[in-house]
């Protein structure tokens, strides 16, 4: 067996007797049909542990609602393709620019990348769990009729929850991409990006390119400029849209790390009118942390502004560079799954690089869930 931590007791761990019981409140009050659990990436370079402990958490999750409740259940994968690709400052307004994986790479690029990254791992979760999933680009979430149509209905109420999507500023960053062909960069914090509804199914948006200058693009639920919004705004409308399950019940999947921002999401579906009761359900799953507590980053590594920890290895940062098979790495992530959801106070908790690679490198010998 993989040996275990040793975790301390916290006000939510003592609560459970199963990691799981945190979903069971939203599954009796309105048992579902099925149950999707939902995760999202950026695609922004090769996944690290973070991003593969928490995939794994979803699809383990999954078996284990599925054999306690009966319920189906399956995992969605968000690729997040609208993550920054390039950034630029305008010399003129001093505005930053950014041109997004979508726009830089385009559609086959996308398709052959998010292939080579996740579907190897993806398969081999699924195949191992017996748990079917999906993959969704943003470039096809935001393209869909029913996420557009849900945009233009936010529209009119946004004004109350601009401040709990931008507690800053007060301006839900919205970015339509430069329409010129070869170019799709777009001002990154929407200083000049104004918004308005021409009719109930129809919004016309005025931007300014780095290089094009003012340009003039309209959305419909069918048709349309591409509908780049920032994180918590791309998440409110996300969430919104999945607000009437019809029984369906979606679980938001997370890292540790989006605790604090969920708190601004839910606040603004709430201030444009949803219930508690109509929110998605949420789990957050454990963080990867460095010795100081930090998030493990592998942008701060790359860049020089921070060390890899001590205990860490180079494969934690770049996947791909584990020591063996894909089917070996999985079933060393089964393994330490296992253990995080064996107890919740294992499971509700932080883990620093180097412990998460004592786990995953212990004897991977699974073990037989808990009735």
């Amino acid at each position: 067996m993989t040996p275990h931590p040793v975790s301390p007791n916290t006000v939510l761990a003592n609560a459970l007797h199963h990691s799981e019981d945190v979903l069971t409140p939203r599954i009796l009050a309105t048992p579902p049909e099925r149950i999707v659990l939902t995760v999202g990436t950026q695609i922004n370079g090769a996944p690290h542990i973070g991003t593969s402990l928490v995939q794994s958490l979803a699809f383990a999750m999954a078996a284990r609602l599925r054999d306690r409740f009966g319920i189906p259940t399956e995992v969605l994968f968000n690729a997040l393709d609208n993550a920054p690709y390039e950034l630029t400052t305008d010399p003129v307004s001093g505005h930053r620019y950014q041109r997004a994986y979508a726009q830089a790479l385009g559609d086959q690029a996308l398709t052959d990348l998010v292939t080579a990254l996740y579907h190897p791992l993806f398969t081999a979760l699924s195949r191992r769990l017996g748990i079917p999933h999906r993959v969704e680009t943003y470039s096809q979430q935001q393209a869909g009729e029913h996420f557009r149509h849900t945009w233009l209905r936010l529209l009119p109420r946004l004004d109350a929850a601009r401040w709990w999507l931008a507690p800053s500023t007060g301006t839900p960053h919205l970015r339509i991409p430069c329409p010129h062909p070869g170019c799709g960069w777009a001002e990154k914090h929407s200083e000049r990006t104004r918004v308005h509804l021409t009719d109930p199914e129809t919004a016309q948006v005025a931007a300014v390119c780095l290089h094009h200058g003012p340009y003039q693009a309209t959305i419909t639920p069918t048709a349309g400029a591409y509908l780049d919004l920032a994180t918590l705004y791309r998440n409110a409308v996300k969430e919104l849209s999945l607000s009437n399950p019809h029984g369906t019940l979606h679980v938001m999947v997370k890292g540790g790390d989006w605790v604090f921002g969920s708190h601004l999401v839910d606040e603004a579906l709430q201030a444009v009118g949803l219930t508690r009761a109509q929110l998605p359900a949420r789990l957050f799953c454990p963080q990867v942390v460095t010795d100081t507590g930090a998030k493990l980053s592998k942008s701060l590594i790359r860049e020089g502004h921070a060390p890899l920890p001590k205990g860490a290895d180079d494969w934690m940062l770049d996947t791909r560079r584990w020591p063996g098979t894909v089917a070996e790495y999985t079933e060393q992530l089964l393994a330490m799954t296992d253990t995080l959801l064996s107890d919740p106070r294992h499971f509700f908790r932080s883990y620093s690089a180097a412990e998460i690679g004592r786990l995953m490198t212990a004897p991977a010998t699974r073990s037989v869930p808990t009735p």
